[in-house]
């Protein structure tokens, strides 16, 4: 009884951090944008607009539910739903701090792989539940989109494994950590495991996933239909895509479902990329600035920062690059992302066999 009390709690926490990510991430926006555009953004709404999101969802919560008299009404009703529990289930199998994981899962990246793919099949619901030719081409892009894309963000991701040795994502954030042993010596002469900190995390244990990151930080952007890959959402053509039909709260776990989508991508960068939960500050001399800065309470402020910086980078790309075409976007993908983190791939093998 008491592990199932537990496991709600855990359920209803991670839900009220989606959310009230959301509401920070879209107030962030605003205000970015504004700035990048030379705006004021909101401001009327409480202290500097702080209140404009909560206003906007007390707004969006008294709108009626409507629904198209010809839509399918079991894939149009259950889309949304789907869309945003693929995405919220991801985030079971995250390590955000030293111990601390939701369910603890030995193969905890295939297992957000393949439950986050779920998200596609929501978004097909959507397109075709709705009968509207903008809904269904809408969805269509997507569903091309996100599965294109996931071919370099996997090999990307295999990368970093290889290096690892794992696919449980607890343990790569250990092996990344000052505490714990390290098989390999940075640049053949510095001790990973004595410095520590940002030497220890695997862009630098292994250079090559320097590369590998950016390829996955890019597939990252089509995988949540973020400028500029929101080729599926183009108002411009297809009034808002796939979820051009829906209102009141249907529409606003869709618009969850992107915010969770762009925090649980960028928490899997830095899982695999830069440190996890693990401290950026290496010891230095006589200051184990790295040891004094390890620690659970140490490492929630750690993966949470990290993360809302590769949040503020999605942010800033939105606003700063125009939308790219069709086959733009296909040519990045299999002609130059897909070759890249697949050499990528080989060179962490060689990587692992040889150096490490």
């Amino acid at each position: 009884m008491a592990n199932y009390i537990l496991y709600i709690v855990i359920a209803v926490g991670l839900f009220a951090f989606a959310a009230l990510f959301a509401l920070f991430a879209v107030y962030a926006e605003r205000k970015v944008s504004a700035f990048i555009q030379d705006r004021i953004g909101p401001n009327e709404t409480g202290k500097y607009g702080t209140l404009q999101t909560l206003a906007d969802i007390l707004k969006l919560l008294q709108k009626e539910v409507i629904n198209p008299t010809a839509v399918d009404r079991w894939l149009y009703g259950a889309a949304p739903a789907i869309i945003f529990i693929a995405v919220y289930m991801g985030y079971a199998a995250l390590p955000w701090g030293p111990g601390l994981v939701p369910s603890k899962i030995n193969i905890g990246l295939y297992y957000i792989f393949a439950i986050i793919s779920v998200e596609t099949l929501g978004i097909l619901m959507a397109g075709w539940g709705s009968n509207n030719k903008f809904s269904v081409l809408g969805a269509i892009r997507s569903v091309a989109q996100i599965i294109s894309y996931e071919i370099p963000a996997g090999f990307a991701l295999i990368s970093a494994v290889v290096i690892a040795g794992s696919l449980d994502l607890q343990q790569v954030a250990l092996q990344q950590g000052v505490l714990f042993h390290s098989r390999m010596k940075f640049l053949g002469f510095w001790d990973v495991t004595k410095i520590g900190g940002l030497f220890s995390w695997n862009i630098f244990q292994a250079p090559h996933l320097m590369v590998a990151f950016v390829i996955y930080f890019i597939a990252s952007l089509a995988e949540s239909n973020r400028a500029p890959f929101d080729i599926p959402e183009a108002e411009s053509e297809l009034v808002a895509g796939f979820h051009t039909e829906y209102t009141g709260m249907r529409f606003g776990l869709v618009f969850l479902a992107e915010y969770s989508m762009m925090f649980l991508v960028s928490m899997i960068g830095v899982i695999l990329f830069l440190g996890a939960w693990n401290t950026p500050l290496p010891n230095i001399g006589g200051f184990a600035l790295a040891d004094w800065t390890t620690g659970t309470a140490w490492g929630i402020l750690w993966i949470v920062l990290k993360a809302l910086v590769l949040v503020a980078v999605q942010i800033w790309i939105r606003w700063t690059l125009p939308r790219l075409r069709v086959d733009q976007l296909t040519d990045l993908c299999w002609k130059v992302l897909t070759p890249l983190s697949f050499i990528c791939m080989l060179i962490s093998a060689v990587w692992r066999v040889w150096v490490m």
